[in-house]
Parts: C-alpha cells; structure tokens; sequence
C-alpha cells in the first residue's frame, strides 16, 4: 500500500522506518487524512511478523506541528449546526471526533510491537503527544528542536493523552508547570524530565532510535506494566499533600478564573493519576469535549491560532507585487527605539545602516544590540558567533550618503514635525527611486508627514511597540497616498523580521493608542471618583488584562500622558480633554514630580531591587476615598474591557482599521487585552451586539458618554450581527484593501 503523507521502509533487521513528509506544506500537521494513513501503518506494523519494530521521524526540518487546528473549527463548526437540532447527539459526535487522536495513539501504544519517535526539530501539541505514546523516544542534539504542549495558550489543552503521559514520565510539579503554561522544552531540558530517553547527534538520530529498538525495548508502556508508581509519588501522598493545595491556588492567583482550560488540566490530572490508565484517558476526553465547547476556546482558536498565522503569511499583503527580499536598510535615529529596530533587523540576518547626529550616538544605539545580544548568550539561548554576525551587520554612521543603495528607510526620530521633515528630505535625496520611506510616528498622522516627501506613494507609517525585541505586533500606517507597493513592502519587512503586521488608516492615535488611552483614561476617571487605587489595578488583572492601567501610565510614563493631552487640547480644543483627568496628571507631574517608572516615582513607588513597585500611598490623599465594600468590583472589570471595546468598534465605524481579525490580533499582541476574549471585537460578539449595546447603555448613564455605543454597534444589535458576519475576512470575491 502506498501512501500519502508517509513512506515505509523496512531494513534487513525489520525495523521499519516511516518518514512523514506531507506534500505541499511545510510542515506536517494532523489531518483527517494523515491519521487514516497512520492507523493503517500501526495495522501494518503490528500485522507483519517481517516487522520487529518502527522509527517515526520527519522528512522536513521540523517534526510536526501537531493537530492541524482548522480541524478542531471545522469541529465546532459542526457541532454549532448540529447542537440545536439535537444537543446530546452533537455532544457525543464531539466526543467521538475529539477521541480519535486518543485512540489512535492509544491503539499504537498497545499493538504489541515497539515504536520509538525520532524527533528531528519541533514538535509540537498533537505531535509531541504521538511520541510520548510512542515506547522510545530520541531527540536530535540541535537548537531546532523543541517540544511542547502549548494547546493551553489557545484556550484548549492536550487532549490526545498529554495530560496523563506527561505526569506518569515525570513528577506532578514539573507536569503541571509545563502543561498549564505551554512550556517549550529543549532536548536536555525534557531528558532530565524523562520526558524523553535519549539525545543523539542529528546525523545517527534515526540509527540511534533503531539501535534502542535492536537492544530489546520492550512494546509496552510503563503504566501498563503490573506494579507501576507514579515518578512524584501517589495523589494522596505527603508529596500530593504538598502540591495540590498550592497548585489550585496558584492557578487562581495567574488566571482569576478566566481560563476553563487551565483548569481543566488541573481537573485531568488529579483524577486521572487516581483512576486506571484507560479511564484517565476517557477523563480527558470528557474534559476536552466540555472545554472545546466554551466561548474562550473558540475565541482563542480563531484569534490566537488562526487569525494569527493568516496575518503572519501576508493575509493583508496587496496581491500582483513581487516579494522584497531585502539587502540593505536603514534606521534613522539610534534612540531606544531606532535601537531596537536595528537590533530585530540585524536578527533576520539584514545588513543595517543607523543613523544619528553624530558617530557616537550612532554607535550607542549599536551598543544597545551587544548588550541584547550579550545577555541571549549569557543566558544560552544564542552562541558567541550569533553575537558576532549579529553586530556586523549594524553600521553605525553620521552621513546620510551612507544610506545609498536601501530597499527601506525606518524613520524614529523624534517626535517632532520638523525634526521628522528634515530627516525625511535628507534621506530621500540619496536613495534610489524605488525606495520605501517609513516613519515609527505614534502620534503625528501619516499622510501630514508624507507631505514632507517628493514620493508620497513611497511613504508609509510603520508603528512599532516599545521594547521592540519583546512586542510582536507592529502597526502599518496607510497615507492617503500610500501605493501598494509601499504596503507590500512594509509587510515583507515586518513578517521578515518575524512580527506580525496589522493594516491600518491614518488617524490621531492609530489603532492601538487609542484603545490604551481609553483604558488609562477608565482608570483616571475612577481615581476621580475616589475608587481605592489597588481596587483599580486589582480589577485590570481580575478581567484578564497583563497590566493594571495605572502600572501601564507609569512604564508609558505620565508626563508623555500629559504632553499628549495637552498636545490635544491644542489640536482639538478644551473639550477634548476631560479638565478633572488633566488636573489629576497635572498634578502627579508639576506638584508632585512623579513621571513614572523613568524617574522611579509615578502612581507607583519604585524601590531599589529587590525590592518591589507598591503604589504610592499619596493617591489616597488626591480624592475622598470610597469604602471599598461601597464599590462594586465586578462593575470597575467591565468598565475596562467595555471602554476599549467600545474604541475598537468605533474604529472600525470610521474604517481605520476594515478586518476584524486585525483588531482582535493587534488588541491581544500590542497590550494584552484579555486573551480568553479573542480580542477586542470578539468580546462583543462572545456577548452579542444586542447585550452588549444594552450594557453599554448602562454605563452610558452612571458614568457618561465615554461608553455612547456607536452607530455600527446599534445597526449590528437590530440585525443580530457580529463584526465577523459583517466584516467577514474571507468573503468570497473579496479584495480588502485598507484604505
């Protein structure tokens, strides 16, 4: 028989090897098709007394991603039509679908010949679950090979038999610390767990996984062998005793219970390791169908997984223009930022010319990658000769000559109009034609800055997030003149450097400013109100943001909120700023001196490490304070999420930004907004137009027009839409383009 995806090949000691190496992509996932494929390879291994034996390895550089996800959608896609026919029926199809990998893996475990996994490079979820069925596992000795169970971080968990292997290889402590965060392992880091047997160089990798199968290993799993124990010691054990109280405690400390999934792995674990090995694994399949059906996982699904990897291949790249592959860019100005983008750059291996006003500023902002870089190695996760081709690839200048010869140009200089004019005209006059300028701007609008270039359609806004190597999105400014070269351009770039672009129209604030002015505005209101300040910040972290508003003033630092308000109330008068909010920073800067993070002092104090920040006990005095039993915490949660919900919606009114996947993506990557949402918009369609216009209403009237629903929102309640019936990405014929 012939197959697909696999190839297999017997040798003369009739160990048989299978190679995956599915056609057409690059990298091996899951599908419908692929597990046929396997179960008749586990029927002819265990069928053909010629066969002693298997190896599994991969024929691409990487192992397997794991399930293919569209799998686990087309699931609840299923199930969502089927459910109101029939609930118990489309309950059980779930449960049967969300088995067959548990089954498959199962059947391979017990068919009575032994299988070892040769993983080659990263595998991952469903994949790394395949292995620690498998009854030997080798990793190759090599940088490119991780392991994982990430599942947990799109609102799911492992649920093809991960949640009972895992414990039963290693202890309980190391388990759940690696499944409720998703850890990523290295091949050292998962043989000390005894996740896996053996680490071979890459070139006897499968001779190595052959030779364990050659030495009698036996076809059995450990935990169906008579007189098994569990690696950490039983549940109920002095050890258990210790772990689990904790354990729960800790997991409701780190996700408020916004998180079923997490959950559900602590649920997997404990009941599993009571109960045989067969029934833990019906557990899981019970706890994956319950957690398949939540609004989070499907959320997290589509924004974390799918709306992710869709952005990240180019979703929004103009078609018809060809790929950039860049030579050669330039970064003016080596501030912090200029810095940082020099430093991502020389990181995919780009030759890069930073610019400042003298060689020495040039050369600091190049000292900022040496010691980014110094401290990777010093950590080990990047050698000595990383360091060196990274740092020869940033030429620090003074001379705009030497920007000749650039693909792209990536202005940060400062935020000045003037400034910017300058830099711009000096760096036209010495590239080539086709050349893209860029501008980092986060506050002055695109298209006035384009009027400073001779090629307007050559000029685009990209946005990065400050510290650069760490903040995955970026934010791709259109001009109203912007051609779609530009855009093709900024994309290649930014997908090159291994971030995520998201497409936006010009506008004060962009996007992604104006959503996190919103909520540090929510949180000064309720300063104003006399709201306990911890109860703030208490509340953020409560509805799942990273962040609590009045810690996020401080590392944006309060006298830029300050010149940002004032800069507004100059563009668009007093009454675009609220007189109490801008009595309140003016207060915290010009009497009280307190400008955040940067001078140790905003509405946190900041000791001297290790010492930790604490909110300055100040702010009590600013306002009369509320009794906190007075205030009604679940309301200051929604307050949050609502005003920069409301925000994003309005966005999308004014056609800043015209796909919903962006502003759910962009809301989650850029600042955090409650993941378990799916993002922003996906908030409201989790809710539904209707009930949230209806809360939002309510809000409207204890605490003003900041929380007035927009038009768009009110038209989506009449119709019963959500933003991605109205705005659906992948309407046929569709040709989005942002402007």
């Amino acid at each position: 028989m012939s197959y697909t995806n696999f190839t297999l090949d017997i040798d003369a000691d009739g160990i048989a090897l299978i190679t995956w190496d599915m056609p057409g992509r690059s990298m091996n996932v899951f599908t419908e098709e692929a597990m046929r494929e396997l179960n008749a390879i586990v029927d002819k291994v265990a069928g053909d007394a010629a066969i002693k034996g298997a190896v599994i390895t991969s024929g691409k550089d990487t192992f397997s991603g794991g399930a293919d996800i569209t799998l686990l959608q087309k699931m609840l896609t299923t199930f969502a039509a089927e459910k109101g026919k029939d609930a118990e029926k489309a309950t059980k199809a779930l449960f049967d679908n969300a088995g067959m990998m548990t089954g498959l893996f199962r059947k391979l475990e017990t068919c009575g010949k032994p299988w070892v996994s040769a993983i080659n490079g990263t595998c991952m979820g469903g994949a790394f679950e395949l292995s620690l069925a498998c009854h030997g596992r080798v990793a190759a000795d090599s940088d490119k090979v991780k392991m994982a169970l990430p599942e947990v971080k799109i609102g799911i968990f492992p649920g093809a038999g991960g949640t009972q292997r895992v414990p039963r290889l290693t202890d309980q402590q190391q388990a759940l610390q690696m499944l409720t965060s998703g850890q990523t392992l290295s091949p050292q880091k998962a043989k000390s767990m005894g996740l896996i047997h053996e680490i071979a160089e890459p070139a006897r990798l499968v001779e190595t996984a052959k030779a364990m199968i050659r030495n009698g290993l036996k076809p059995v799993a450990p935990w169906d062998e008579k007189g098994f124990k569990l690696p950490g010691g039983q549940i109920y054990s002095p050890a258990g005793f210790n772990l689990w109280p904790p354990a729960i405690a800790i997991l409701r400390r780190e996700t408020y219970g916004n998180y079923p999934a997490a959950a559900a792995i602590l649920k997997c674990v404990y009941e599993g390791l009571l109960v045989p090995f067969d029934t833990a694994l019906r557990i899981e399949q019970r706890y994956f169908t319950e957690i398949m059906q939540t609004r989070e996982a499907a959320a997290m699904i589509r924004s974390l997984f799918v709306s992710l990897q869709e952005l990240n291949k180019g979703a929004r790249r103009p078609a018809g223009v060809p790929e950039t592959k860049f030579k050669k860019i330039g970064i003016l100005g080596a501030g912090f930022m200029g810095a940082g983008i020099a430093y991502v750059t020389a990181k995919a291996g780009i030759p890069v010319v930073l610019l400042d006003r003298d060689l020495e500023s040039a050369a600091k902002g190049k000292a900022h990658s040496d010691s980014l870089i110094s401290d990777q190695v010093k950590k080990g996760r990047a050698k000595p000769e990383d360091k060196d081709k990274l740092l020869s690839l940033i030429t620090p200048t003074a001379d705009y000559a030497d920007l000749a010869g650039c693909d792209l140009v990536v202005e940060a200089v400062f935020e000045d109009s003037g400034v910017k004019k300058g830099a711009t005209e000096q760096a036209e006059a010495v590239l080539k034609p086709s050349a893209i300028f860029a501008s980092n701007t986060s506050t002055i609008p695109i298209s006035s800055l384009a009027k400073n270039s001779a090629r307007p359609k050559n000029f685009i806004g990209i946005h990065f997030f400050s510290p650069v190597d760490k903040m995955m999105l970026v934010e791709i400014i259109l001009g109203k003149k912007t051609g779609d070269k530009a855009l093709a351009t900024a994309i290649d770039f930014v997908r090159a450097i291994k971030k995520t672009p998201i497409v936006v129209n010009d506008t004060r604030g962009f996007y992604v400013n104006r959503c996190v002015l919103r909520y540090m505005s929510e949180a000064y209101k309720m300063l104003i109100e006399g709201v306990p300040a911890p109860m703030i910040e208490n509340a953020a972290k409560a509805a799942g943001m990273p962040v609590g508003p009045l810690a996020l003033t401080d590392e944006t630092a309060i006298d830029l909120a300050q010149k940002i308000m004032k800069q507004t109330i100059r563009d668009l008068g007093d009454k675009a700023v609220d007189p109490k909010q801008m009595a309140l920073i003016n207060t915290m800067v010009d009497d009280h001196g307190r400008f955040g993070r940067k001078n140790g002092k905003g509405f946190y104090d900041y000791p001297a490490k290790p010492a930790k920040k604490k909110l300055w006990p100040g702010l009590r005095e600013l306002y009369p304070q509320l009794a906190p039993e007075k205030v009604d915490y679940e309301e200051l949660q929604q307050r949050l999420l609502v005003t920069i919900a409301l925000e994003a919606a309005r966005v999308m009114e004014e056609g800043i930004v015209t796909d919903p996947r962006e502003a759910d993506v962009g809301s989650i990557l850029a600042f955090g907004f409650a993941p378990y949402t799916g993002g922003a918009l996906s908030y409201i369609d989790g809710i539904g137009a209707k009930a949230f216009v209806k809360i939002a209403r309510n809000l409207q009237k204890k605490y003003g027009a900041d929380f007035k629903a927009p038009k768009l929102l009110l038209d989506m309640a009449e119709k019963d839409e959500s933003f991605y019936q109205r705005f659906d990405p992948h309407a046929k014929g569709e040709a989005r383009k942002a402007a």
